[in-house]
């Protein structure tokens, strides 16, 4: 790696994953709403709102979140196109969602705060891992 004025450039060993455009376009579009909801959870948890923020993340990124592109064209479903590894990951990264809405809607501060990593650590392996150009 070699950091060259503030960039860092390095060879892209991530995989590919191929998609037909509507797919693409719709997990772009998914992923961009999962930063906002990630923002917004933890917002909440800054402001105490413990419950609130299981609610969100549970609405927006859990299991009960999945399916969100079932309505749409084969064709525009990413989870369908996805290799089963990527797939797989997001898998991961839902029941982390869901696993810590539990743990928030218990109330309990500490547990929440402790699996509150959990809900990018999918994120952020799926996004070391894979590209889509």
């Amino acid at each position: 790696m070699v950091l060259l004025t503030g960039q860092v450039l390095a060879e892209d060993n991530r995989q590919v994953a191929t998609r037909a455009p509507p797919a693409k376009e719709a997990l772009r579009e998914e992923m961009l709403a999962n930063l906002l909801a990630i923002n917004e959870i933890l917002t909440l948890m800054a402001a105490g709102k413990i419950k609130e923020a299981g609610q969100a993340a549970e609405a927006s990124l859990g299991q009960s979140a999945q399916g969100k592109h079932r309505d749409k064209p084969f064709d525009a479903r990413p989870g369908p196109h996805m290799p089963p590894a990527m797939h797989g990951v997001g898998m991961d990264g839902h029941r982390a969602a869901s696993e810590f809405a539990k743990a928030a809607a218990s109330g309990d501060r500490e547990k929440a705060l402790s699996l509150l990593p959990n809900l990018t650590a999918a994120c952020v392996a799926c996004h070391y891992s894979w590209r889509t150009r």
